[in-house]
């Protein structure tokens, strides 16, 4: 008989009623029956089964889940912008630049400078800060300059320096940019002061080439090009920003909506009274005195997320092209509308009179002029009421119409008051 302390759970034993030990109690073991071991052994299986299930159909649930609520996410409220992409600092903008220079290095391809004698003139005005004078008789027939028109977009807080890109584009009858050597060029602001100097070499999008017997073929614009990084800030345009007082807030797009959110929430975030709506596109925001805190600050209210207002049911019309836009919130009232289109042809074929060979007279050219007028069947299109702006497409491309003819229906439908949108032309 084997005996061991009680220090661990008892499991499968028999403890006698006569052992009373204070600090250790000895127990008597006996062997089970071989028929309970299998049977314990097979429960112990059938639990470690259970549980591998239970784990198994938790895993499936958990990823059920994780496709519900996505799905929950994809037909939830509307996304949310930030207020920088949906704003913009007063005072804090981009200035425009543009200047006057000369492209050399063309391979041929400059102006003709009988045609464009500027190109001659502001040549010899430069050779002559160097010490170089022009006889006054003399023509240059230059072909590897180009008078340029240099343009650039300074942006706010750009410090004398560093680099923007610029745009250069040919303004007299030169064939091609390519290859060509941009020489430097004052770029000049509205006030007339000069806050960058460009130079560098012109990179083309486009390529141009042409025959000696007048063909010519012609891929993208070649005429005009640009400088990556090719002016150099001189100086700084003053900005109000760093100066005490309230920042404004314009809305890119103003609507009052939105505006009354912006404010919402920036006052939730930091208090009631910080921001105030001055109108349907500006929100005066309180801002810290002092500089290094208002970038910290303004940087943390443009993070804040804020869900804009719907925008408003419009039409665009671009009659040039026959592009048209429809807004998704576009709604007609019950309407019919029948639109036929009328083809007004004129052809002129000249007839040849020739008199006779002893009439003494003389052979004339008789104009002769044919008019047709024809007119396409009609189509008559009825819509009901609230149909959407998409049904009425379908149904004019469905017969075939043409772009301008759909314009057309729009305008009319503007003009009937049964199109509930803005519609505009451009």
């Amino acid at each position: 008989m084997k005996t061991r302390p009680l220090t661990r759970h008892l499991r499968n034993t028999a403890v006698p009623a006569s052992v009373h030990a204070p600090h250790e109690v000895r127990v008597q073991e006996h062997p089970l029956p071989d028929e309970l071991l299998g049977a314990r052994a097979t429960d112990a299986r059938r639990r470690s089964e259970l549980r591998r299930a239970l784990l198994r159909w938790r895993q499936a649930g958990a990823a059920l889940l994780a496709v519900f609520g996505l799905g929950l996410g994809l037909v939830g409220p509307a996304h949310a912008d930030k207020i920088r992409d949906l704003t913009s600092v007063a005072g804090v903008r981009t200035n425009q630049l543009i200047g006057y220079g000369l492209v050399v290095g063309l391979d041929g391809s400059g102006d003709q400078t009988t045609q464009a004698p500027f190109t001659t003139q502001s040549l010899e005005n430069m050779l002559q800060q160097f010490g170089i004078v022009v006889p006054a008789n003399a023509r240059p027939q230059l072909k590897n300059a180009a008078a340029v028109i240099v343009t650039a977009d300074l942006p706010p807080f750009a410090k004398p320096g560093q680099t923007i890109d610029v745009t250069v584009a040919s303004i007299g009858n030169a064939k091609t940019l390519r290859g060509g050597q941009l020489l430097m060029a004052p770029l000049k602001g509205a006030d007339g002061n000069t806050y960058a100097i460009a130079q560098g070499s012109v990179v083309i999008g486009g390529i141009s080439a042409q025959g000696k017997s007048g063909s010519s073929v012609q891929v993208n614009i070649s005429d005009s090009g640009r400088i990556p990084n090719g002016a150099t800030v001189e100086r700084a345009v003053p900005s109000s920003f760093a100066s005490g007082g309230d920042l404004v807030l314009n809305l890119n797009t103003p609507d009052f909506t939105t505006a009354s959110r912006v404010v919402q929430a920036i006052n939730a975030a930091y208090g009631a009274g910080t921001a105030n709506a001055l109108d349907g596109g500006s929100i005066a925001v309180r801002s810290p005195p002092d500089p290094s805190q208002k970038v910290s600050w303004l940087g943390d209210i443009q993070n804040i997320d804020v869900t804009p207002g719907d925008p408003p049911a419009r039409v665009v019309v671009n009659s040039r092209t026959g592009t048209v836009v429809i807004g998704s919130d576009v709604r007609v009232t019950a309407a019919a509308v029948a639109h036929g289109s009328i083809q007004v042809t004129i052809s002129e074929q000249p007839l040849v009179s020739q008199p006779n060979a002893f009439s003494k007279g003389q052979t004339a050219v008789v104009p002769s002029s044919d008019v047709q007028v024809s007119e396409n069947g009609g189509h008559m299109f009825k819509f009901g009421p609230g149909v959407s702006l998409d049904t009425i497409v379908r149904a004019v491309n469905q017969v075939g119409a043409a772009p301008s003819d759909l314009i057309s229906i729009l305008q009319a439908l503007k003009q009937a008051g049964a199109l509930h949108a803005d519609l505009v032309v451009i």
